[in-house]
């Protein structure tokens, strides 16, 4: 049986990750901030975090800090390097190195971190999930206009996909940068919110607006989409019936 660290494991990508290990009939360590018995802050880090990483044949990175994402992963390499973690799994984004986004300069820093720790690691770079699309959508939906980003499209992938990519990965020796995940279409936003209004039965006006700025000419170019990678199934229409069905809400 293989033991395998999940970090973020109670979170949005972990939880799934989680979920496929086990079922595959492997140990799983949950390292979560309020999630004994390694309830740890990657960015403090201490005995709990030596204890977790002691004896696992891999450690699955999902934790995600939006401010401290670099110390936790720091702390992170500092202990795995302590314990001989033989595999460090880590999940980015696609276009991370083609859009100045700071955040998603963050996890390019944190990209290169892992590359350069000495320990023997894979890459897994997949496009936004649904939730955060949805996520999104809900946050401008609130007032009566919806103001979307002009020419901008996204690929939303299902994140159980990602989650069962993650845990076959884990499972097998380190292979570096492994192919980017995106998600079976290419949409514009404008078609993403139309699709969230119908499934949620709200009514807004949609304003495309153009940007100004870097981030959002690299994102008008489609630095962040894999179309030569659209190896998902799952639709945003689909994920939306789910989510909005009695059952699902």
């Amino acid at each position: 049986m293989t033991t395998i660290l999940v970090t973020g494991g109670t979170g949005t990508l972990g939880r799934p990750v989680c979920d496929r290990l086990r079922a595959d009939g492997h140990e799983v360590r949950v390292l979560s901030r309020h999630s004994p018995p390694y309830a740890v802050d990657l960015r403090r880090g201490g005995p709990l975090l030596d204890r977790a990483v002691d004896g696992v044949d891999a450690v699955v990175h999902c934790t995600n800090i939006r401010r401290g994402d670099k110390d936790a992963a720091r702390t992170l390499i500092e202990a795995a390097r302590r314990a001989g973690v033989p595999h460090l799994l880590y999940i980015s984004i696609i276009g991370v190195d083609r859009v100045p986004l700071g955040y998603f300069r963050t996890k390019y820093a944190v990209e290169r971190m892992i590359r350069e720790s000495g320990i023997e690691w894979t890459l897994l770079r997949t496009a936004h999930f649904h939730d955060l699309v949805l996520q999104l959508l809900q946050g401008l939906a609130k007032p009566p206009v919806m103001l979307l980003p002009k020419d901008v499209r996204d690929q939303p992938l299902e994140v159980t996909e990602a989650a069962a990519r993650l845990a076959q990965l884990a499972l097998g020796p380190p292979a570096g940068r492994v192919g980017d995940m995106g998600g079976p279409e290419i949409r514009t936003f404008a078609e993403l919110a139309r699709s969230y209004l119908r499934a949620s039965g709200r009514n807004r006006r949609l304003v495309e607006v153009p940007l100004p700025g870097r981030v959002y000419r690299g994102l008008r170019r489609g630095g962040h989409l894999a179309p030569d990678r659209a190896v998902g199934r799952v639709t945003f229409e689909e994920f939306l019936a789910e989510r909005f069905s009695p059952h699902g809400a």
